[in-house]
């Protein structure tokens, strides 16, 4: 039986993010603890994103773009302007601070926003690991082409392909474009599997997929996906979690030990500082 998440929608002054991961019904997908749909949004010239610097700890994220651009600041020194199709692969483990603003040129022109964010929790043995950071540009990163559904591998292992993207635990990542009267068939060897439409018309298992929901379908089987008008979907999930993980704020742990001592070193400016960027956002009340 097909498990349906539908989104939450947040206006963040200008745009909007709908949130499907954390889920009342289904926390994690995998290793996938977070799922945030990003616009699409317009900018006059003269605005743009500012996501001022903030911590995390225990996670990955992954920043997919279909339109526009940002620009990730970190406090290893990486700088990097990712654009649609390339991955920005950022590993927090015993904590990095990072801020995506739009740029001089794209907030002074005017400009368009649309993308992916998610969070993907580290196994324990690697919670604690150094932070890193990995850019990989969109023609690196691997293409599988069926029957009028293109594929593109964004992070892990999947239909026979790999990225080079290094993961902490077995998943997958993909990006996927059906044309009209195109079918798919995603494996049940995948683990937990999420398929969320973006765009057009999909069906799950012979059930219609809604836009901006993630379809989750039955564990063990094949899970077969068609589109009579064409359709844009993100496929996700992986190997589950080794335990339960506890979310707070930007915090990702397997213990609220850990997220305790990751705001204590936040709140102390111990978790260390974007260069160039002075802005601290306090600790939320609890």
């Amino acid at each position: 039986m097909t498990i349906l998440l539908q989104p939450h929608v947040k206006d963040l002054g200008g745009f909007s993010v709908r949130r499907l991961l954390p889920a009342q019904a289904l926390r994690t997908i995998g290793p996938f603890v977070f799922f945030d749909h990003i616009g699409p949004a317009v900018f006059a010239p003269g605005d743009g994103i500012d996501v001022r610097p903030h911590p995390h700890i225990g996670l990955s994220t992954v920043t997919y773009l279909f339109d526009g651009a940002l620009m990730h600041r970190d406090s290893l020194g990486f700088v990097q302007r990712i654009e649609p199709g390339d991955v920005n692969w950022m590993t927090a483990g015993r904590g990095i601070v990072h801020s995506e603003r739009s740029d001089a040129t794209d907030r002074a022109n005017g400009h368009r926003l649309h993308g992916i964010q998610t969070w993907i929790a580290l196994p324990r043995a690697a919670e604690r690991t150094d932070p890193s950071f990995l850019h990989v540009p969109r023609d690196r990163l691997p293409l599988v082409d069926a029957p009028g559904v293109q594929l593109r591998l964004i992070v892990g292992e999947a239909l026979g392909e790999r990225t080079p993207v290094p993961v902490s635990s077995p998943m997958f990542y993909l990006a996927a474009t059906f044309e009209p009267g195109s079918t798919f068939t995603l494996p049940a060897e995948l683990g937990e599997r999420g398929v969320y439409l973006v765009e057009g018309s999909l069906d799950l298992d012979g059930e219609a997929l809604p836009p901006q929901h993630v379809g989750v379908p039955a564990a063990g089987q094949p899970a077969r996906l068609a589109s009579s008008t064409g359709a844009v979907a993100m496929l996700f999930g992986g190997v589950p979690l080794d335990g339960e993980r506890f979310m707070w704020w930007n915090f990702v742990a397997s213990s609220r030990e850990l997220i305790e001592d990751a705001g204590g070193r936040w709140h102390r400016q111990q978790m260390g500082q974007v260069p160039g960027e002075t802005e601290f956002i306090p600790l939320p009340e609890k």
